[in-house]
């Protein structure tokens, strides 16, 4: 064996262990994660701001079991968003979704304060 094949050896398995960047149009799991955790963080903003404006519909007539509906879906959102940082192999841009992942964990904290808010207010209230 010579020389060089023995130092060309570790450079050759540390290139192929590297992790891939994906395609623009492949749908990885990290970024249909981040994607599912963006949109309960989303839901969750809007069920708060309905809570906290305490606007009557569908999803019930008292603010309070909406701000709870917020602080759970967020927190739902938050954790997957959490679970999908924890585990992206690369960095941001290599579509392993955790760019998602981190406005998942910003959005769902919003939504989770607009919950936390509107029952501060009811318990006030009551």
């Amino acid at each position: 064996m010579s020389v060089r094949f023995m130092l060309a050896t570790p450079a050759v398995a540390h290139a192929s262990v590297q992790p891939i960047a994906a395609s623009v149009y492949t749908m990885s799991s990290g970024r249909l994660g981040a994607i599912i955790a963006a949109l309960m963080g989303l839901t969750s903003v809007v069920i708060g701001g309905l809570a906290l404006a305490r606007f009557t519909g569908r999803i019930g007539t008292v603010g309070r079991s909406r701000a709870i509906v917020a602080l759970v879906v967020g927190l739902i959102g938050m954790a997957l968003g959490a679970l999908v940082v924890a585990t992206a192999d690369g960095g941001l841009g290599t579509g392993n979704g955790l760019g998602g992942a981190i406005v998942a964990l910003v959005v769902g904290l919003i939504g989770v304060s607009l919950g936390g808010v509107t029952l501060a207010r009811a318990r006030r209230t009551d």
